[in-house]
């Protein structure tokens, strides 16, 4: 108490020295700790002109000033009435004479936190009570001082404070849960402010990441008592983020979901941003992020970063989602129109994912080779009507396949092909020009010892052509296998001419069979002469019986007879061998003196024999086997 007293003696000088007036200096804050004392320093004034009447007297009020308020009394110098609440815990340790008005209020509860006045009594009108108050906070634990921020790896100081206003109580402060803190430093001090004293302790250590969230407590213990006091904290250690966790790369196929996740170590919560490539697709303030991504495309596939800033640091991790899918209809070359000995480079792009094999199939079979890439270039090199055909890309991974295809048509000068001929048949010579070129070549037929072209437009004679591809067959038939030079060569000449575009040739026909033909004829007539002996023979023999029997015996039996029998000559025609060839019968057309008989009707054959003579009334019947070689005559 000296102490305190010292300290008050400074002021109360400067307040006697003053202008008197109605003035009260007490703290205006102070605490004390539950179930200790507490007291509170108190000086007061009054003008110099008034004279106590029957001494000084003060009375301590808590929580209102008026008296007309009945607010509760704690101290009372005229009696001991107080407050219930206060009987038996308040003492006036100031002397009042004095002007000090210093209270001790012991075993405190936190039911006497409040403002306390005080109120001078000297007698008469001369009361007051002074508006000034100190407002007395009981704690049940120590306080903590505590930085607003904690930030990692900076240095951090924790006071812990406890009130030091009890004389007969003394205070110590032991930090608790230090074991861990790097280098902790414990630092006491002991501070009194308007006469009111803290004890404290600070404690000092820097703090990591790993200390977010940490308890550490001050704990207070009078001595020579059994009071404990206790507080505890955990630490709110701010730090950037330390780590960044996102899905790992991964392959998914195209059509499908995922979810893609990013956790963020840090404190506070970060804000959490993803981006594909460079474009931002979400964000939000979390230390746990989803992103879902459906019915996934190939443009989706790429590099996907999460990106964790809190504002005490940034951190990112990104990672790969790749796209699988079956190979894109391959792009190649419209189909091409070529000309023989041109060159070309036939492109294939395609795009999947495995990365596909490109091959090149050439009506079906392989052609070039295999390609394991987006892109494969196939080159023609001085090109044949051989390369004519279907060009087929096709791409394949372990997905699916895709293909594409392109015709090359190769366009070549007309060239004649080995079977074009002239050949004997039954009813005439038979010509058959076969051509192959692109475009299709325009065949024409000429008759040089009759100066005549035969082609569409002309009537006069059997033309007939068609086509199979780029092959062109041109075919007329002459019924005149004409006449025999000195050397036996036919008289029959005929060229075929064939055109297109890019060139043009004629050729002379060749006549072939003409042997075996000939064979055919003389075979024919030395038969045909035999039967007609037979005939005549016949008819004799018969004519000689008449005349027996009618008693005319020298009568030529040719001149009885007024209206012999015609016998006309059955030619078989080899139908199914001509239809193979160039038809039926109708297609057929007479050639030179016959021209423009064909449909004439044919009343009789006129038998004419190989160095024989022509007899009136003679018979042939046509033989069996169709070949007859015989002129036939229109009436």
């Amino acid at each position: 108490m000296k102490g305190l007293e010292l300290l008050l003696l400074p002021l109360l000088l400067i307040l006697k020295d003053a202008s008197a007036q109605w003035n009260v200096w007490m703290p205006r804050d102070i605490s004390a700790m539950t179930n200790s004392c507490v007291v509170i320093p108190c000086s007061f004034t009054y003008p110099s002109g008034i004279r106590p009447y029957r001494g000084v007297h003060g009375v301590w009020y808590f929580g209102h000033p008026y008296p007309q308020l009945f607010p509760p009394v704690v101290y009372k110098s005229r009696t001991d009435i107080v407050h219930e609440s206060y009987k038996g815990r308040t003492k006036l340790l100031g002397d009042l004479t004095q002007k000090n008005c210093t209270l001790l209020i012991n075993n405190v509860g936190v039911e006497h936190s409040g403002r306390y006045y005080f109120r001078a009594d000297l007698g008469g009108a001369n009361i007051y009570t002074y508006p000034d108050f100190t407002n007395l906070e009981v704690l049940d634990q120590p306080k903590i001082d505590v930085p607003e921020e904690i930030v990692s790896d900076q240095s951090l100081d924790l006071t812990c404070y406890v009130p030091d206003n009890c004389p007969d109580m003394s205070p110590q402060i032991h930090w608790m849960y230090t074991d861990y803190l790097p280098d902790p430093v414990f630092t006491p001090d002991n501070v009194e402010d308007s006469n009111t004293a803290v004890l404290s302790s600070t404690l000092t250590f820097t703090p990591k990441p790993m200390h977010n969230g940490q308890l550490l407590g001050c704990r207070v213990h009078y001595e020579n008592t059994t009071f404990f006091y206790e507080r505890l904290i955990s630490l709110d250690i701010k730090f950037g983020p330390r780590t960044v966790w996102v899905n790992v790369s991964q392959e998914v196929m195209e059509g499908s979901s995922v979810v893609l996740h990013c956790d963020v170590d840090s404190n506070p919560a970060p804000t959490i941003t993803w981006y594909f490539g460079e474009k931002e697709l979400m964000s939000e303030v979390a230390s746990n992020s989803s992103l879902p991504l459906d019915n996934l495309t190939p443009v989706e596939e790429g590099v996907y970063t999460c990106v964790g800033d809190n504002g005490y640091g940034s951190m990112n991790t990104s990672m790969y989602l790749a796209v699988n899918y079956p190979p894109r209809e391959p792009w190649i070359n419209e189909s091409l129109t070529l000309l023989e000995g041109s060159s070309v480079s036939l492109q294939c792009i395609s795009k999947g994912n495995p990365m596909p094999t490109l091959t090149w199939l050439k009506n079906g079979e392989l052609v070039g080779t295999i390609t394991a890439e987006e892109e494969s270039v196939l080159e023609l090199h001085e090109i044949t009507p051989q390369e004519h055909g279907v060009y087929r890309c096709l791409a394949e991974n372990e997905h699916g396949r895709a293909s594409n295809s392109l015709n090359i048509t190769v366009e070549f000068a007309p060239v004649l092909l080995d079977d074009s001929k002239c050949t004997i048949v039954r009813e005439g010579v038979q010509c058959v020009c076969i051509a192959s070129g692109n475009p299709e070549p325009v065949i024409e037929f000429y008759l040089p010892d009759l100066n005549i072209t035969i082609n569409d437009s002309n009537s006069l004679f059997n033309y007939r052509t068609y086509s199979d591809g780029y092959t062109s067959t041109g075919i007329i038939k002459l019924q005149d296998k004409g006449e025999r030079g000195n050397n036996g060569d036919t008289a029959v000449h005929v060229h075929c001419s064939i055109s297109n575009m890019y060139g043009s040739e004629t050729i002379r026909l060749e006549l072939q069979q003409e042997k075996k033909f000939m064979m055919a004829v003389i075979v024919g007539t030395i038969g045909g002469v035999a039967v007609i002996a037979f005939i005549i023979a016949a008819v004799r023999y018969v004519g000689q019986n008449n005349k027996k029997e009618n008693g005319n015996p020298g009568q030529d039996v040719g001149s009885k007879v007024e209206n012999p029998s015609m016998f006309y000559s059955a030619v078989k025609k080899d139908k199914q061998s001509l239809r193979k060839k160039v038809g039926d019968d109708s297609d057929y057309q007479s050639v030179g003196p016959m021209a423009g008989m064909e449909r004439q009707e044919l009343n009789y054959a006129a038998l004419e024999f190989l160095h024989g003579r022509h007899r009136e009334g003679g018979f042939r019947r046509a033989d069996d086997d169709g070949s007859d070689y015989t002129e036939i005559k229109a009436k």
